[in-house]
């Protein structure tokens, strides 16, 4: 008997295993080129709802209005739905009901708004450029020039069945669709309230970039030195924040120490100015970049530190940033963990000091000594940002 259950259990490996990695394979291969929707925002205020689709690349749309209930969808094109952006729930909004955003098909995401009221303007544009590289904005309600109203088509009389399989959706009216309306738009008021948007807008950011000038740092395998990395993360989330409208406060920019001692500062001196900047700029989070290193060489991952006895918004600050960076550079995690750093030790505010990767582990050098690193790196840390504020 148990050897009939030993032979069952390997067979059923020699055939699952082959066909989970196929699937995975033809997932790649299906989404190999295709916008990767990563995030779902909402915003009330001012008269209207807003609505931020957020994609990993330029994306194009399609609009449709849709009755009973009201209903404007929008499609966009080319793309697949990251699980942590879909979202199907009421909505606690003068201007809807409900929001869904779900895969509609193998190439398209929908998002449909339950609107309240009949006849309700709306506005859909495109947004590129920034910290994300494509953005699908919806307003509804007061949204003034440029509007159109929520007006159905008459072919569409009929109940949705259901957002990812609805045959009525998928024969909506082409007469439906206003393209003059869905054009990209860059205007600076509306990226000041995208920006908003974000919980980035007005907020004052210490960014330092570990070690400097006479203090490399670890070194990599090929001799990649973490300052280097440091300060290339360092300038790209500076350049990222600052378009997202923060305040952001660098402890260097160049390949130097921060104390004006230079090389002749002590440890705590150097650490200490560091820690200067954001106490006299009283910066709302102080966010420290390193890169871990260890002698065992396959030793790698991720790891958010925050001081031991802070606040719980310093290991909120930590997780976050740590979350993203994980998911965005694809490393192990290592956790958010406890520590007693001098720069997270003697901040005013929420601090973290962040090991990115291991430099000592040659895979983690190379994706950060790349130039694609480097952007993921400093991505993934607004992201985690962003996510703190909120």
């Amino acid at each position: 008997m148990r050897y009939l259950l030993v032979t069952a259990v390997t067979v059923l490996f020699y055939i699952l295993v082959p066909w989970t990695m196929a699937m995975a394979s033809d997932f790649d291969e299906r989404t190999s080129g295709m916008a990767e929707i990563t995030d779902v925002r909402v915003s009330t205020g001012e008269g209207k709802l807003r609505i931020v689709v957020d994609a990993d690349k330029p994306v194009t749309i399609k609009k449709m209005v849709l009755s009973n209930p009201d209903r404007l969808v929008v499609d966009i094109k080319n793309a697949w739905l990251s699980k942590k952006a879909k979202r199907d729930g009421p909505m606690d909004s003068e201007f809807a009901n409900r929001l869904r955003v779900a895969q509609f098909d193998k190439n398209t995401v929908r998002v449909v708004i339950e609107t309240k009221q009949e006849g309700q303007t709306h506005h859909v544009f495109t947004m590129e450029g920034g910290r994300v590289p494509g953005r699908v904005v919806l307003d509804v309600g007061d949204v003034g020039e440029g509007s159109s109203a929520v007006e159905p088509a008459e072919e569409e009389e009929e109940q949705e069945s259901s957002l990812e399989q609805d045959p009525v959706v998928q024969e909506a009216s082409e007469n439906s669709y206003s393209p003059e309306s869905d054009a990209g738009y860059s205007g600076q008021s509306t990226d000041a309230e995208i920006a908003a948007l974000t919980g980035l807008k007005g907020k004052d950011i210490t960014i330092d970039p570990g070690h400097g000038g006479s203090d490399s740092g670890a070194i990599g395998p090929t001799g990649v030195t973490e300052k280097s990395v440091t300060l290339r993360i360092g300038l790209e989330l500076e350049k990222i924040l600052k378009e997202e409208g923060a305040t952001v406060h660098m402890t260097r920019t160049r390949d130097t120490e921060v104390s004006p001692k230079g090389a002749h500062a002590t440890d705590a001196e150097e650490l200490q100015a560091r820690c200067d900047v954001a106490n006299r700029a009283k910066s709302d989070i102080f966010i420290s970049i390193h890169m871990d290193s260890f002698t065992n060489r396959t030793a790698k991952g991720t790891t958010g530190y925050y001081y031991s006895k802070g606040s719980r918004k310093s290991r909120e600050l930590a997780d976050k940033i740590r979350a993203n960076l994980v998911d965005q550079l694809g490393t192990q995690s290592r956790g958010t963990q406890t520590c007693n750093f001098y720069v997270v030790r003697h901040t005013d505010m929420p601090a973290t000091l962040i090991e990115v990767a291991f430099i000592s582990y040659p895979e983690e050098e190379k994706l950060l000594n790349s130039k694609e690193g480097i952007r993921k790196a400093a991505m993934a840390i607004a992201d985690g940002i962003a996510d703190y504020f909120g």
